[in-house]
């Protein structure tokens, strides 16, 4: 892991991480609105119960920040879930009434709590385009390498 990858993982894995642990415990009142606002963007959603549903994005959050958090899953893994999970969240904050003024892109006050996970896709590409181009710049390399010694065995 580069030491780079270290900041955004920990900050977003262990923030993410808290939040699934905290809706283990939601009750019927926050899983209500949680599905509601959830099943208004997706709406597939409004046929899972709300407690079920929210012990399920509970999972799903707890399994992010520990993918996030986890040393040995690789920077473009890690990156490629944390930009799918903060894209589902933007894509909710962006179709929600009320949570962005008139232009559809600003936060009213409600919605500034959601369009703060604009960071978290910005962290989430940067892991995942930063370890494939170093992916690919070592194959190149290897590549590179391969052919002078296939080369000085030929001569």
């Amino acid at each position: 892991m580069k030491l780079s990858h270290i900041p955004p993982r920990l900050a977003a894995g262990a923030f993410i991480l808290n939040t699934g642990i905290g809706k283990l415990s939601a009750d019927d009142e926050a899983a209500s609105r949680l599905h509601g606002m959830a099943a208004g963007t997706y709406p597939f959603l409004a046929k899972i119960d709300p407690p079920k549903f929210v012990r399920a994005l509970a999972i799903g959050e707890i399994g992010v920040g520990t993918v996030l958090l986890a040393p040995v899953v690789p920077a473009w893994l890690a990156g490629a879930v944390l930009t799918g999970f903060s894209g589902s969240l933007l894509r909710m904050y962006l179709k929600t009434p009320g949570m962005t003024k008139e232009d559809g892109i600003r936060p009213t006050q409600q919605g500034t709590a959601v369009s703060k996970d604009v960071w978290m896709l910005g962290s989430g590409l940067e892991l995942f385009f930063d370890d494939i181009g170093d992916r690919r710049r070592k194959a190149r390399k290897a590549k590179r390498r391969a052919a002078r010694l296939h080369g000085a065995h030929a001569a």
